[in-house]
């Protein structure tokens, strides 16, 4: 059934350290840019395997989100912008814009689908009504509590919670409340001395479990647990436990509730390579890993992990690094399994939730490759970006991906057959 998305004039403006070593990897795959010959370096690859695009932004693309029932797409850019278009028809149909004073970089629909919350550089958060079926997005509050907002998580299983992290290194959370028809502000945090660089929502994996617990992570080396409904901390993980080590975290990911027994754990990853596992209850370190020794050539910025992704029917997760290598970890006994090796830096991994072993990594060469975690085979690669993939979205049960171009353009993929 088609849905019509109108342009809507409503719309505002304690485990032990390791370092890989070639033997202790099971299988490594090198991409096959990466054995081109260096005379085609120079060369500008004009291959598009896209069905269609969205090109209305000015400015770097650098966020992408879908609604959860709709066919609709929310992107945000560099050119203050929140664009509202569908992912069903070719070409997509503009169905709205949202505008900023910055850089739009956190963008989300509630579970339920009624509203979107987007965030910018600026400190702003505008959160948006759904109206007659999704046709129109109406400005239901707004808000500012901080100079620049670094990231935006809209809780992905509880309808009506946010939460942002500042570059002064508070963290903050609000309830989207239908009955006052206002935003609630549930808590704010300042236990990061530095910038806060991610949070996420912990999978509790019960839905009559009324908890609402937030995992934060800073440069400062310090990773926290926060109980949104008092405003208090359950554990925060700081260099002292960690034998010493400086970590500036920059990536953090909870883990689907069905592994490590029921219990909930988490991954965090550093601008210098390091990878701690933890129990995001208690903060209890399961495993505390250096992921990568660098060679005398790379920069120490080559280790910096930019995303961590678990498989939701498999005990694996991977973790993507700027050096390009993705490195494959089995959660029972965090060995190595599998690293593939990519031309450029890895900016988000994602494994498709209905198999579990297939996973998508976008890369800053442009491209978005999908590998079967299984044998390390690269499956597909979706091309047609002459700038980096700086995030996509996987919609339609893993037949359709979205990305979000460095050059202002968003690029929609028909998948083969999961």
């Amino acid at each position: 059934m088609e849905h019509n998305l109108p342009n809507s004039e409503d719309l505002e403006e304690v485990p032990n350290e390791e370092f890989i070593s070639a033997n202790e990897i099971e299988q490594e795959v090198v991409g096959v840019d990466s054995m081109e010959d260096e005379d085609n370096i120079l060369e500008v690859d004009m291959s598009n395997n896209s069905r269609t695009y969205f090109d209305k932004h000015e400015d770097s693309v650098f966020v992408v989100g879908h609604h959860p029932r709709l066919p609709l797409v929310v992107s945000g850019g560099g050119d203050n912008v929140a664009y509202l278009w569908t992912s069903h028809s070719e070409p997509p149909k503009e169905a709205g814009c949202i505008k900023h004073s910055e850089s739009v970089i956190g963008v989300g629909f509630t579970v339920d689908g009624e509203y979107l919350v987007t965030a910018d550089m600026n400190g702003k958060v505008l959160v948006h009504r759904s109206s007659k079926g999704g046709q129109k997005w109406v400005l239901f509050e707004e808000l500012q509590e901080v100079d620049e907002i670094v990231w935006l998580k809209v809780h992905p299983w509880k309808k009506g919670y946010f939460a942002f992290g500042s570059i002064d290194g508070s963290v903050w959370c609000y309830q989207i409340d239908e009955e006052s028809k206002s935003l609630v502000h549930l808590m704010s945090g300042y236990l990061h001395s530095q910038e806060c660089t991610m949070g996420e929502f912990l999978d509790v994996g019960d839905e009559e479990d009324d908890s609402l617990v937030l995992v934060t992570c800073s440069l400062d080396s310090t990773i926290v647990g926060w109980n949104c409904h008092t405003g208090q901390s359950m554990f925060k993980i700081s260099s002292s436990e960690l034998k010493g080590f400086e970590a500036g975290w920059v990536n953090l990911s909870c883990a689907p509730s069905h592994m490590n027994q029921g219990t909930p754990i988490a991954a965090c990853g550093s601008n210098n390579g390091i990878m701690v596992v933890f129990n995001a209850i208690t903060g209890a370190m399961l495993n505390l890993t250096t992921v990568v020794e660098l060679k005398e050539d790379q920069e120490e910025l080559d280790a910096s992990i930019e995303s961590i992704s678990w498989s939701s029917k498999t005990n694996w997760m991977a973790i993507g690094l700027v050096s390009g290598d993705i490195l494959m970890y089995d959660t029972k006994t965090w060995r190595l399994r599998h690293k593939f090796v990519l031309e450029d830096s890895v900016t988000k991994l994602q494994f498709e939730e209905s198999t579990g072993h297939n996973i998508f990594a976008s890369c800053i060469n442009g491209k978005v490759y999908q590998f079967d975690a299984r044998t390390g085979q690269e499956v597909y690669v979706c091309v047609g970006h002459n700038m980096g993939v700086l995030d996509f979205v996987l919609i339609e049960q893993g037949k359709k991906l979205i990305t979000a171009g460095d050059e202002g353009v968003s690029l929609v993929f028909q998948l083969p057959g999961i």
